[in-house]
């Protein structure tokens, strides 16, 4: 019984000193991150022949090349933080901040709307030259803000259940 109670103990020793000195240590200071020069992802001029959330969601398919316009928002928070990835809605749908004298402080949630969001909203996805999402936030990457205009150009990418994403190679923020 002895034996098993000092096997124990050292086992025990073992793992306090192995965990103890192998363990890392938190770190103060933050992360850096690194940037990335969104400006590749901007294109100069207003694109011709966008169509709105609605359209496209209806007709796109899988694959197909897409030019949407609508407004950031659709959910409190319509970023994928930290991803180059947002929703956008349909431009028939009013923000609180287009009804007078609403004080909504989310506007760009659309609680008026909510029962329209699910057909009208699309998710866009920041994609570089592979078509991997770009890893750094949407917001940073391309200047944006909720409830600003954009044209995004891209493909149409359906999921089971017929919701959109746009894989974009280029978004133009309306001014």
């Amino acid at each position: 019984m002895r034996k098993y109670i000092s096997l124990a103990a050292c086992i025990g020793l073992l793992v306090v000193i192995g965990c103890s000195q192998n363990a890392p240590t938190a770190s103060t200071s933050p992360t850096p991150v690194t940037s990335i020069d969104g400006s590749k992802f901007l294109l100069n001029r207003q694109p011709d022949g966008a169509e709105d959330v609605l359209t496209v969601r209806e007709a796109a398919k899988d694959g197909d090349d897409v030019l949407i316009v609508g407004r950031i928002g659709g959910g409190e928070n319509p970023w994928i933080d930290g991803r180059a990835a947002f929703s956008i809605v349909d431009g028939s749908l009013k923000a609180c901040s287009d009804i007078p004298g609403d004080k909504c402080e989310k506007p760009w949630d659309y609680c008026c709307e909510t029962h329209k969001l699910a057909t009208s909203t699309a998710l866009v996805k920041v994609v570089d030259e592979h078509g991997d999402l770009v890893n750094a936030d949407a917001r940073e990457l391309l200047n944006v803000k909720e409830l600003a205009t954009v044209i995004v150009q891209g493909k149409a990418q359906r999921d089971e259940a017929g919701n959109l994403t746009v894989l974009a190679n280029g978004v133009y923020v309306k001014k």
